[in-house]
């Protein structure tokens, strides 16, 4: 049931967000979909809403990091509320959309 679960919710995170790791920025195309994963922004595996608001997709290295920073936090007794600061992107996908669409003319 897990893995039908999630193959659910990845299919349809990859329908609505982009091909984009959320935060290292690396684009993915089809052939190297497999490696961008889904994360649950709250850790809540079965908070799936259907716009995809508790959802990011993140490459295996990132969401491998996201995942071991998490047990580390958890390790050390981190502070209660910690795991619910949003960590900042440091991608904007559409920087250069200005410069892309002007050059299209």
């Amino acid at each position: 049931m897990r893995v039908r679960r999630g193959n659910l919710y990845r299919d349809q995170a990859l329908k609505i967000l982009p091909w984009i790791c959320a935060w290292c920025g690396r684009e993915f195309t089809s052939k190297k979909l497999h490696e961008l994963t889904v994360h649950h922004k709250d850790r809540n595996h079965n908070n799936n809403p259907p716009d995809g608001s508790n959802w990011e997709l993140l490459c295996m290295y990132c969401h491998d990091s996201e995942h071991s920073r998490s047990l580390d936090r958890d390790a050390s007794g981190a502070t209660a509320g910690h795991e619910d600061e949003e960590r900042p992107a440091t991608y904007n996908p559409f920087a250069d959309l200005k410069k892309l669409l002007k050059n299209k003319e």
